[in-house]
């Protein structure tokens, strides 16, 4: 399954922000994409195993209990096929850089009165 079919789920999305935010148990997930989409245990299995054969998330077993954590091999491959875009919008954030310092820049050395809206 390519990445972004992978991604085009706002169940699998979902899952993937709470990932985000460190390791979870498959019950934690399991309880709150339940109650945020109203779906079933099985259901999320089945996100879960996308997930997972799709390199997305990776799973680790701690006695009973499965621990589900961001796998960064599906994020490398959406990073990687955006890459290719990134020279349409670099330069004008570049530019946006250049004159957000250069208005910083220009407050600073302006005077004091000026600032506080005085002549000088």
């Amino acid at each position: 399954m390519h990445a972004f079919d992978v991604l085009s789920d706002p169940v699998r999305r979902r899952v993937l922000e709470l990932l985000g935010g460190g390791e979870m148990a498959s019950g934690e997930i399991v309880e709150a994409i339940g109650a945020e989409f109203g779906i079933t245990q099985p259901a999320v299995a089945q996100h879960l195993k996308v997930l997972r054969e799709s390199g997305f998330a990776k799973v680790r077993a701690e006695a009973q209990r499965r621990l589900y954590s961001v796998d960064v091999a599906g994020l490398r491959a959406v990073d990687e096929w955006v890459g290719r875009f990134r020279s349409f919008w670099e330069p004008k954030l570049d530019a946006l850089a250049t004159e957000i310092a250069r208005g910083k820049r220009e407050r600073r050395t302006r005077p004091i009165a000026a600032r506080k809206g005085k002549r000088a």
